[in-house]
């Protein structure tokens, strides 16, 4: 199972039934992806829970007027499709409102940020 796939649809369904937060499986790069989703202003807190193989984390997800801040995530590099970009090639996200994640040689940023720093990588997801 992809386990960012998995986290992005935890995070829709959630929002779509309501629910103050989200409960995910911890790994260090969905820890580090829900960071910059925190940076970013696409949820509202981010909370470690457990200890050893029951830790998992805690997204407060965001809502405005009762509306969810998130309106879509697509998954576009897949364990079967990596996909990769030159800084160069890196485009905007829905005309700039949204945000792609990319993995660096630097570590994970985001597409404003890659491109800043003229680092390319793999694209991993984009959210609007």
């Amino acid at each position: 199972m992809d386990v960012i796939s998995d986290m992005l649809n935890r995070i829709k369904n959630g929002q779509a039934a309501g629910k103050p937060t989200v409960e995910i499986p911890f790994s260090n790069l969905k820890y580090e992806i829900s960071q910059i989703l925190l940076k970013e202003g696409f949820i509202e807190g981010v909370e470690k829970k457990g200890k050893k193989s029951k830790r998992t984390f805690e997204l407060t997800l965001k809502y405005e007027d009762k509306a969810p801040v998130i309106l879509g995530a697509k998954r576009i590099s897949k364990p079967g499709q990596r996909i990769y970009f030159d800084y160069r090639k890196i485009r905007k996200v829905k005309g700039g409102y949204g945000t792609a994640v990319v993995s660096t040689s630097k570590g994970l940023m985001t597409d404003r940020q890659a491109k800043k720093q003229k680092t390319g990588g793999e694209i991993l997801f984009e959210i609007w």
